[in-house]
């Protein structure tokens, strides 16, 4: 059984930046030897997310915040803002909504990504961010 771990840093842009992070995942991928098995991505903090989409310009740049505009608006009211004087609620209910983390089948090397699926870091905090994923690589 082949276990190595990798951490990615990204620099963002905060506001619902979208990262494709897919090429670096699959280099760790190829790095750690491991032909079959799982992925495990986890991003530090509590206002980014990962997931996968179509990462092209109507979804990076418009669509996915336009929903999370509907799900968490920006102006909307949030108890946290209120605790801890700051201005990212919002950002803490889209990460949430979205999710922290990714468990990924590794099939012959690689993940098995539909052809326009990639795998995506998603910074919703307010402000430019470095951003950490944690990359652990499990298999034979």
């Amino acid at each position: 059984m082949i276990v190595e771990h990798y951490t990615l840093e990204y620099l963002t842009q905060g506001n619902d930046h979208i990262i494709d992070v897919t090429g670096q995942v699959h280099d760790a991928i190829a790095e750690s030897g491991v032909s079959t098995g799982q992925a495990a991505l986890l991003v530090h903090g509590s206002t980014a997310a990962l997931t996968t989409l179509e990462y092209e310009p109507g979804l990076v740049n418009h669509d996915i915040a336009a929903a999370m505009e509907r799900i968490a608006p920006r102006n909307a009211r949030y108890v946290h803002e209120e605790t801890w004087h700051d201005d990212n609620g919002h950002s803490h209910v889209r990460a949430s909504t979205v999710g922290p983390s990714l468990a990924l089948p590794i099939v012959a090397g690689k993940i098995p990504l539909g052809t326009w699926q990639q795998v995506v870091l998603v910074d919703f905090d307010t402000r430019a961010r470095s951003r950490i994923v944690h990359l652990s690589v499990l298999g034979r």
